[in-house]
């Protein structure tokens, strides 16, 4: 049985998939999506059943979010710990958008078509990194390698959403990753 069969809900994978977003390559400063360039809000482990999928870790400039406008750049760093297939984060991640929005658009769609071209598998151990900038456009790494920017601003917020967003459907790692409960509103 294919993993994204096992896992419907699975936000994720989703972030894979965004890379294939990524139209052009763009050459960034390195340091950009630096951890020295940011703070982290929050962290925790998704698991699915008894699968252990990936470590996530939340950042912004300061350590705080608020909102998307108030908090970018906002850096989201995933580590997996299980091979998956490229078919899979993309399955995975056009059934988010569809539970977040109730739907998916044609715009849903092209994002998941320009992933499957550019998009591969990721193995265990592979770590990937999106940042979110203040113009709506994201830039992702994979392994510390900048792979480009998205083209669509609209594209960060629905990606994000997948995580942040109090529809997700894993509301105990967007807890964690936005240290609900924690004074986190402090310098």
């Amino acid at each position: 049985m294919k993993l994204y069969a096992l896992m419907p809900k699975l936000p994720v994978v989703s972030l894979l998939l965004a890379a294939a977003l990524c139209s052009t390559v763009t050459v960034a400063n390195s340091n950009d999506h630096s951890d020295s360039s940011f703070k982290i809000i929050g962290q925790g482990q998704y698991s699915y059943w008894f699968w252990d999928l990936y470590q996530a870790r939340l950042f912004s400039s300061d350590g705080r979010f608020v909102d998307y406008q108030q908090s970018v750049p906002l850096k989201l760093q995933l580590t997996y710990q299980r091979d998956i297939k490229k078919q899979d984060f993309i399955d995975a991640t056009m059934q988010q958008w569809k539970i977040q929005q109730g739907k998916l658009d044609k715009k849903h769609k092209v994002w998941a078509g320009e992933l499957g071209t550019l998009w591969r598998d990721v193995s265990k151990g592979d770590t990937l990194t999106a940042v979110l900038r203040p113009d709506g456009l994201v830039d992702f790494y994979f392994n510390n390698n900048l792979l480009g920017r998205t083209s669509d601003p609209a594209f960060g917020s629905a990606f994000f959403d997948i995580w942040l967003s109090e529809k997700t459907t894993a509301p105990e790692l967007r807890s964690q990753l936005l240290a609900l409960g924690q004074d986190n509103t402090s310098g």
